[in-house]
Formats: C-alpha cells, sequence, structure tokens
C-alpha cells in the first residue's frame, strides 16, 4: 500500500485523519515540530522557519497532505499573528516542495487543506461554489494564498488537490465541544444575528474525502468540504441544545460584545454564507453524516447511523 506523509499530522484533524488511513491500509507517517515518546506513526522532525526536515521523512512516499498552519481562532488576530497565520501556511508548502525536488521524490499527488474562509467572511444569499473569486478580506487572501502555494506542485505535473474545509465537527475537542459547553451550563445562546450560516462537515465524512482524493487520480483542483445541507447558527444551537435536553433561555449575544471579546476574529462566527458540495458530489463522494442531527447523535450519543 501507499507511503503517505502528513504535515501537521499530530493536530485535531491530522490525529483522525492518520488513524483513518492507517485502517485503510495506507503507510502513514507524520511531520511534526516536536518528537513525542512512544508515537503511534513514525514521526518526522520539520522546522519550517529554519526550513529543516529531518532526513528520509520522504523516503518512499507517494501522497503528501499538509495539514499545516498557524491556528486561526486560537489567538486574537494581532498584526503579528496575522502574518504567523499567512506564512507558515505558504512556507510549509514551499519547503515540502523543495524537499521533494531535493530528494528527488515521485510524488504521485499533493493534497492540502484550506478552508471555505476563501470566500470571505459575509452573509449573502449567494451560494458559494468553487468558481467563485477569493475574497479580498482576511480570511480570503489568505485561503488565496494558500492554494496559490500548491500551485508549485502542479507546475511540476504532480496532481494537486485542495481542500476548503467548513467547521470540523469531532467527538472531542475542536468547535463542537466549545459551543456545547455553554449551553450545558445553561448559558448557550445564538451568536449575532444567528440568521448566518454554518457550513460544517463531520470528521467521519472530512477523512473519507481526503482518502477520496488519495485514491482518485481524477481529482484536481479545489474541492468544497461541507455537508449539502444549510443550516444557520440559530438553527444549529436550537438542535444542539435540543440533543443536550437543554433550553436557550438567554437572548442572542450582539454582535459589539462579540467584537469586543474577540476582535477581528469575531467575523468567522458572526457571518457565513451557503457553499455548496456539489462539485465533489459529481465525482462520485457520498456523505455518511449529511444531517446535523445524525452527526449530534454519533458525536455526542455515539450512535452509529
Amino acid at each position: 500500500m501507499e507511503t503517505i506523509l502528513i504535515a501537521g499530522g499530530t493536530g485535531l484533524i491530522g490525529k483522525h485523519l492518520s488513524s483513518y488511513l492507517k485502517d485503510k491500509g495506507y503507510h502513514v507517517r507524520l511531520l511534526s515540530r516536536n518528537k513525542t515518546k512512544n508515537p503511534t506513526f513514525p514521526t518526522y522532525i520539520w522546522n519550517i522557519t529554519t526550513g529543516y526536515i529531518e532526513k528520509n521523512a520522504l523516503k518512499d512516499v507517494s501522497y503528501i497532505i499538509n495539514l499545516a498552519g498557524a491556528n486561526i481562532g486560537s489567538k486574537r488576530w494581532t498584526k503579528k499573528r496575522k502574518n504567523e497565520i499567512l506564512t507558515s501556511r505558504i512556507e510549509s508548502a514551499h519547503l515540502l516542495f523543495k524537499e521533494v525536488q531535493r530528494t528527488n521524490t515521485k510524488l504521485k499527488g499533493y493534497i492540502t487543506a484550506s478552508a471555505i474562509g476563501f470566500y470571505g467572511a459575509l452573509s449573502t444569499d449567494k451560494i458559494f461554489n468553487e468558481n467563485d473569486k477569493h475574497a479580498t478580506d482576511f480570511l480570503g487572501n489568505v485561503c488565496y494564498h494558500w492554494e496559490k502555494a500548491s500551485n508549485i506542485f502542479e507546475e511540476k505535473k504532480i496532481r494537486t488537490v485542495q481542500i476548503r474545509t467548513g467547521v470540523v465537527f469531532t467527538p472531542t475537542g475542536g468547535a463542537l465541544e466549545k459551543m456545547t459547553q455553554p449551553i450545558k451550563l445553561g448559558f448557550g445562546a445564538t451568536l449575532g444575528k444567528g440568521t448566518q450560516y454554518m457550513p460544517w462537515i463531520h470528521i467521519a465524512d472530512l477523512c473519507r474525502l481526503y482518502e477520496f482524493a488519495l485514491s482518485n487520480s481524477e481529482l484536481k483542483g479545489a474541492y468544497n468540504a461541507v455537508v449539502p445541507s444549510h443550516i444557520t447558527n440559530k438553527e444549529f444551537t436550537q438542535l444542539l441544545a435540543k440533543q443536550l435536553d437543554k433550553r436557550i433561555w438567554l437572548p442572542n449575544i450582539p454582535s459589539p460584545v462579540l467584537r469586543i471579546l474577540l476582535g477581528e476574529m469575531a467575523s468567522i462566527i458572526l457571518y457565513g454564507s451557503r457553499v455548496s458540495s456539489e462539485k465533489i458530489i459529481k465525482m462520485g463522494f457520498n456523505f455518511k453524516y449529511s444531517l446535523l442531527s445524525e452527526s449530534l447523535d454519533n458525536l455526542i450519543l455515539r450512535k452509529e447511523s
């Protein structure tokens, strides 16, 4: 079976994806900034700042999956943090490409994470698809340059895929856990107007989509990784509360309050439009968890659909 190198494989999504691909029979190895004791997978050190990748990291590698990049939602968007978010994504692609060239690795494909932030932080009636141009706000520009950096692989005739991911729901950690905690404590509330859409995807489907991209040579370019159904923040909050057997009694949290708390980063949760998954579906991909109710049953109650 093919050997897959996952950059950023020790993060939340990377941990799920690594285990999933291993179960599918792939040989998985990781790139990480730090060594860990008794790693589950062969792990090689890299340092984007110094341009270092440990020897033999790319030996016999057929595909690279690049999930690396500073967390967009973990810290306030200062000028310094914005620069880290952007450069970590661009420089990781450039470093991997240089190492592929230096080691003469016969790479079959390069698959990079991207985000639906490509379409910008805004709320409109439009349904965005992969043919739409990138937005010119911070998130739009980050995703544009993120994907542009991956084009150096495509220029060398290496099949390149960009996975524009929505909000990823996982059993523990990540967005769902953060959204669940205040509702469990009785302090849940709709954010802003609540009419903003929340394009999302279950972690199981995201892992399946990455494997779909690995195994289908016809996949090239950008694909949206979001479920085909659409839900607003208000609808999501109410459904999540029902799942937890809680009641939403607080009024909406006003946008100005969220901006005070989060700064410019508040745009991530205050704005959102519908995003189409039609392109990946037409390629033959089927979502296992396309309904939020089924996803919450699985993630919170551990029910299988």
